[in-house]
């Protein structure tokens, strides 16, 4: 009984705010027909969902799957994207069924702030202004400039990129001999990877590449029939759009975001250079055993020049490596010998850890 005197005192002082708002725009409108200010308009929408949410439902109930029910709701928002109001109002303000704003560089700003997934728009992604020569198959063809659009980048063409640093992934010739020679014993050539999976008795036919810039390892293992998703961002450089121009598949998804992978599918995961101890301890140890859940049993962790400073290997890293109690298949550490490396004490670490192929339940 409470509860409903309360409900119903609710829903009336909501449906008092909602009539003074709306007399109030319809005032202004009568005397100078100003433009209503947002956050009236944002107050009136937040009141009017409320009342839709709270009011009674005489419907009977539907005979529809529950399951059919959940998939029939709006895409979720990720709760972080209400700490970015302004990012958010921004990347929401587009007309609908036109062509959506050019505006890649303002969702990857929210993604890296932890907006993710994005809400869905009802607008149209734009295409290239002429028609484009057909793709190749072989992702070590030369980039074709015509089929991305890169207007807001200080280059407007990949061919732009590769000249600006041969170094950056985007120069075919150059990533062409990547991932296949060993000039150290940090490196772990793909040919000596796949050798070492099958002195394991194990086999590598499906891969995640973390921070996998322009794809050229996925392109590589691709070669060797082993299919392999990236995740990649942008940061300045067209490195979703690179990986796509290859053939191959870029998922525009950041550390801290869960794996959109399915547990214990895939044979193979790689870290490149965008894990290294920039990244929160509390957050790589998250990332590590979410690792562990997208690998299979008897599947590979590849850490691939992981860099941190030479003391916090053995107190920080490898305690936290340890943690997963894998297999070490290769553990190589080096000086990083860079300006940077030798200004900060840090090192290089390339390991290859085996998953237990049975885990107790004990562990």
């Amino acid at each position: 009984m409470g509860l409903s005197m309360g409900l119903n005192l609710l829903l009336l002082l909501a449906m008092v705010a909602t009539n003074i708002i709306s007399l109030y725009h319809l005032s202004s409108t009568i005397q100078s027909n100003p433009p209503v200010p947002d956050h009236l308009i944002l107050q009136l929408s937040t009141i009017r969902a409320t009342i839709n949410h709270l009011r009674p439902s005489n419907k009977p109930p539907s005979a529809a799957p529950s399951d059919l029910l959940l998939y029939s709701h709006f895409s979720p928002i990720a709760s972080s994207c209400r700490d970015n109001p302004i990012l958010l109002h921004t990347y929401m303000n587009y007309t609908p069924f036109s062509p959506c704003p050019a505006d890649s560089p303002l969702a990857e700003d929210l993604i890296l702030r932890g907006c993710h997934p994005l809400p869905r728009r009802r607008c149209f992604s734009k295409t290239p202004p002429s028609p484009h020569p057909p793709l190749p198959f072989d992702p070590f063809s030369p980039l074709p400039d015509k089929i991305a659009l890169l207007n807001h980048y200080t280059c407007k063409t990949f061919s732009c990129f590769a000249k600006l640093n041969p170094e950056m992934g985007f120069d075919m010739r150059v990533e062409k001999s990547r991932y296949l020679t060993s000039k150290m014993d940090l490196d772990l050539p793909i040919p000596q990877l796949l050798q070492l999976a099958e002195s394991a008795k194990s086999v590598i036919r499906l891969g995640l590449d973390i921070g996998g810039g322009s794809g050229t390892f996925a392109a590589q293992m691709k070669l060797r029939n082993v299919t392999v998703v990236t995740t990649t961002m942008n940061l300045g450089s067209p490195h979703n759009e690179a990986v796509a121009a290859r053939g191959l598949v870029p998922l525009h998804a950041p550390l801290q975001q869960r794996l959109p992978v399915f547990d214990g599918a895939v044979d193979l995961v790689r870290c490149g250079h965008a894990v290294n101890r920039w990244i929160p301890v509390a957050a790589m140890e998250f990332l590590f055993f979410d690792v562990d859940r997208v690998l299979r049993g008897g599947g590979f962790l590849l850490l691939d020049h992981f860099f941190s400073k030479r003391l916090d290997l053995e107190k920080v890293y490898v305690p936290l490596i340890g943690k997963l109690g894998y297999k070490k298949v290769k553990w190589a550490v080096a000086d990083k010998g860079d300006a940077s490396g030798v200004k900060n004490g840090e090192i290089y670490l390339t390991a290859l850890l085996q998953k237990p192929l049975i885990r107790s339940s004990s562990k």
